[in-house]
């Protein structure tokens, strides 16, 4: 450390990513920033941070964010070929939205399903948004309810989807087999959280309705009547992701693997579309540029954590917390850990996971704290953020719906927050 310096003193530049976290502050300038004000304070060279950027685009960051890239490209054929369009009218017909409630939960499952597929938020409810908008509208949903069901069952999709980079991320992690992880954190959050919002979205229903309303919507085509073409391409892509995801499950695949789907699932669906070659690629380069910042993001994120981590910041800050920590052994522990994440870490669920790992992983061992358990801890306290801040994921999913109730928006967030946190707690009595 600079200046012989306590260690904990590294952990201000973590403040400081919290802070601009929420802030509007370009997300790469931020972790930017920090990551040369981590390296001053700990005394590394800053002409030889080119070889430290080289090395940490190899890192498990500098993936995730590549995995975050096929994503959005996957998402863009997938527009590009009618796909998206023909799930979306699909699922919502065959659930039939002749009801408020039955809107409601046709929304959650087609915001949920294209989440967990292109393993993104606001990309896949930006897809969505156009067609389902006329579709509730003519039901009489409510603007402050579509930005609801955006969030909470958006966000649930990012819990299950098998190459999600939140999902991912944790099975890394926690070496846990994606079947494993299913059971032992993504399905018991996800339950609790569409549960809660689709409570929550009918009370909001109740409540706004004949104060908020969509105007001047524009008709869509439901008549499903798509090309041969589309529908090929439809059933080509569920075929593939089906077959890679039960493959995937027999082999225990690890993170590298999501590469490997996303590309060929794309590549698959633009020939069976018959899209030229040419323009399947154009299409997946576009899409991917949309994300180039957060895999720039994720590959600075990298010398950032391990500079904090050199300086024995992490550990200092364990040894300060122990005895809070093991007082109450797991049930203490876990709450402490999840609530940290939720509060005290900003930015990316992504890197929040890695950043609560490297915290806390020294007392998950001496506590023996199941993988199954840490696995709901990081899901928690990486994606709860979200539902606890009115920061971007939030506000992003009231513009794709029109939206200007915040207030709605959140009571959701500190109900969701609420229920999965007792979640833990009761997770972390059983074992």
């Amino acid at each position: 450390m600079l200046f012989n310096m306590s260690p904990l003193i590294a952990l201000i530049p973590l403040i400081l990513y919290i802070v601009f976290a929420f802030k509007d502050i370009n997300p790469i300038l931020n972790v930017l920033i920090c990551v040369v004000i981590t390296a001053i304070l700990t005394q590394q060279p800053l002409l030889s941070m080119g070889s430290v950027i080289g090395e940490s685009l190899g890192s498990f960051l500098g993936l995730i964010g590549f995995i975050i890239m096929l994503g959005s490209a996957l998402g863009a054929i997938l527009r590009k070929t009618g796909v998206a369009e023909n799930l979306v009218i699909t699922v919502m017909k065959k659930i039939g939205i002749n009801t408020e409630r039955k809107a409601i939960i046709a929304t959650m499952i087609t915001s949920m399903l294209l989440c967990a597929l292109l393993g993104t938020l606001a990309g896949a409810n930006a897809i969505i948004a156009p067609i389902v908008i006329p579709l509730v509208a003519s039901i009489g949903l409510t603007p402050s309810v579509l930005a609801a069901v955006f969030m909470g069952a958006g966000l649930t999709g990012m819990f299950i989807g098998p190459f999600s980079p939140q999902v991912v991320t944790i099975m890394e992690l926690t070496h846990l087999p994606y079947g494993q992880y299913l059971l032992s954190a993504g399905i018991p959050v996800t339950i609790v959280c569409l549960i809660v919002t689709y409570i929550m979205a009918n009370k909001i229903q109740k409540n706004t309705k004949g104060i908020y309303m969509y105007e001047n919507i524009e008709s869509v085509n439901t008549s499903n009547e798509q090309s041969k073409e589309v529908k090929n391409a439809t059933l080509a892509f569920i075929i593939t992701i089906l077959v890679f995801v039960i493959y995937g499950i027999y082999s225990k695949s690890g993170a590298s693997y999501a590469i490997v789907v996303m590309f060929i699932s794309a590549l698959i669906t633009g020939i069976v579309a018959k899209m030229p070659i040419n323009t399947i690629f154009e299409t997946l380069v576009e899409g991917a540029s949309r994300m180039v910042w957060l895999f720039i993001m994720f590959v600075l994120f990298t010398p950032f954590i391990t500079f904090i981590e050199q300086s024995g910041a992490f550990t200092e800050l364990v040894n300060l917390l122990q005895p809070l920590l093991e007082s109450g052994n797991k049930i203490v522990f876990s709450l402490v850990s999840t609530l940290t994440g939720i509060f005290g870490i900003g930015g990316a669920a992504v890197a929040q996971s890695v950043v609560m790992d490297k915290m806390f992983a020294h007392i998950v061992t001496s506590l023996d704290i199941s993988p199954g358990l840490w696995a709901m801890i990081l899901l928690v306290g990486s994606q709860i953020t979200s539902f606890a801040y009115p920061e971007a994921d939030m506000l992003g999913q009231m513009g794709l719906a029109r939206s200007k109730d915040l207030k709605n928006m959140v009571k959701l967030g500190v109900t969701v927050v609420i229920c999965t946190v007792l979640l833990v707690g009761i997770r972390s009595i059983l074992g």
